[in-house]
């Protein structure tokens, strides 16, 4: 981290005599063209400590990231347009930028990295928050393949997941409404469904058991993603399931009562 900083520091001190040069010579104004040469790598060295931030979270900081890449690349055009004519004058203004951009990048990387893995030597999992880049440009290639192929099923699922998606009211889904009352007895009236205490909280814990069986044999991984998934068919936040549930499975694991 201090090498990287080191590198931030020396890399903008590069930068910023071509930056300062190409404003100067569009506004005329010295203090003007100081302040607005360090726009870019000031941005740059901002995003770069928020992804670090997130990733010590577990986060994979994908927006952080990918301002911090913009704000580099600002800083590598104006570099370029400074530039001489050649190769080589293109090289030596365009190296110390894309050196920052790598190394701030792949420490993120390293940060998160390092933190699941002192998550997972403590037992606890950290849920992943967000698709990579990769994964989401696959994902919208594959959806346009599948419009070109079927049209009108894919334009009316299409409808359907924006009406579940967008909220139907402030603070409310359409996917996520809670639970009517009779609709939460007949959960609870199911042959086999666990009993269920009249809460929430209970009728979320009877319905993890009615769809993946005994929660005595529940893995302690899939806590974040059946919470998330299960939590709004019964009008209960995702954060308050995923911790009731944890606690109820780790306290089957121990032996405990529940």
């Amino acid at each position: 981290m201090l090498a990287l900083g080191l590198l931030a520091a020396v890399s903008a001190v590069v930068s910023f005599a071509a930056q300062y040069r190409m404003v100067l010579a569009a506004k005329s104004v010295p203090a003007i063209a100081a302040l607005e040469a360090g726009i870019p790598d000031v941005a740059a060295l901002i995003f770069a400590t928020l992804g670090i931030a997130l990733a010590l979270h577990g986060r994979r900081a994908i927006r952080a990231r990918f301002l911090n890449i913009a704000a580099v690349a600002t800083s590598v055009t104006m570099n370029v347009l400074a530039a001489g004519q050649g190769w080589r004058d293109l090289a030596i203004w365009a190296m110390p930028p894309v050196g920052y951009a790598l190394a701030s990048d792949t420490a993120i990387g390293v940060v998160r990295a390092w933190t699941l893995a002192r998550q997972r030597a403590l037992s606890e999992a950290l849920a992943d928050d967000e698709a990579t880049p990769l994964a989401v440009v696959a994902g919208l290639l594959l959806w346009l393949l599948r419009l070109a192929l079927a049209p009108r099923s894919t334009l009316t699922g299409f409808r359907r997941w924006v009406i579940d998606e967008c909220p139907a009211a402030p603070g409310r889904r359409a996917g996520q409404l809670q639970v009517t009352v009779p609709a939460r007895a007949a959960i609870t009236s199911r042959p086999g469904a666990a009993p269920r205490g009249g809460t929430k909280t209970a009728d979320f814990l009877g319905l993890v058991a009615d769809r993946y069986g005994p929660l005595a044999a529940f893995p302690l991984s899939d806590v974040s993603r059946v919470s998330t998934e299960l939590a709004p068919e019964v009008g209960l936040h995702p954060g308050a399931a995923r911790a009731a549930l944890r606690r109820h499975v780790q306290s089957l694991h121990n032996g405990s009562p529940s």
